[in-house]
């Protein structure tokens, strides 16, 4: 049998990245995990989250163990295995050399719109909270490690869906499927045990939202964190597929 194929998504919070696990959730030759070391994060930092107790105790804590699993055999022996994971629970102590084995994707999203969501479900978001630092520090641990990542920007991928996920098809090895461009309504069976608080909208979804409005306002109070995050995006933004 030939080895699965590992695929490692990196987004901060609030960027399509619970639509882009449905996505792959919908292929029959792909199992999805979804955010794996967040009970480990949440342990190691002492954050309260929302749902904090359901979180800890639903995945373990320790972070080797986590990277283990990873690179384990995924559910049901598929040949693909998608991994959602947020930047921001990357912090010191959480294993990274298990990321050489992996094909590593970042998706981004403008921080500005990514400020807007996720202040409108947990108060005044830090730059830490949001994974735009820690997103370009691990863009550049792989880089450093001679891979060429991929950057796929969630706007581009919400104005012409099926295009662009052909592109990242291809850019990372695997075929299309048309089963990529929707999913039931819902939820998946791979949620993570917050996702009643997080993911709502995208419950209530089918296929990907269409093209994004204007771009929102930032609050006066969170105008610092916008501005230090705008050259990360950037950075990433450069290379974007």
């Amino acid at each position: 049998m030939q080895t699965p194929k590992k695929i490692a998504m990196w987004s901060g919070p609030r960027n399509l990245s619970t639509a882009m696990m449905y996505s792959f959730g919908s292929r029959a030759d792909c199992a999805v995990v979804d955010e794996p070391f967040y009970a480990a994060y949440l342990d190691m930092t002492g954050l309260d989250h929302p749902m904090r107790d359901e979180i800890l105790a639903s995945q373990s804590r320790d972070p080797q163990k986590v990277a283990d699993c990873l690179m384990g055999d995924n559910p049901g022996q598929k040949p693909y295995y998608y991994q959602k994971h947020m930047t921001q629970h990357m912090i010191d102590g959480v294993p990274r050399d298990w990321m050489r084995d992996v094909i590593n994707v970042f998706l981004i999203r403008h921080p500005a719109r990514v400020i807007a969501s996720y202040a409108a479900k947990r108060e005044n978001p830090t730059l830490e909270d949001i994974g735009f630092r820690q997103q370009a520090e691990l863009f550049d641990l792989v880089s450093g490690w001679g891979q060429v990542p991929v950057v796929l920007d969630s706007s581009d991928l919400r104005d012409a869906p099926q295009e662009k996920l052909e592109a990242l098809c291809e850019a990372i090895g695997i075929g299309f499927s048309p089963n990529m461009m929707s999913w039931a309504r819902g939820g998946h069976p791979n949620d993570g045990v917050w996702a009643s608080h997080w993911y709502g909208a995208v419950w209530n979804s089918e296929t990907f939202a269409g093209a994004e409005g204007e771009m929102p306002e930032v609050p006066d109070v969170l105008q610092p964190v916008l501005e230090a995050a705008l050259p990360y995006y950037e950075k990433l933004a450069a290379v974007k597929l």
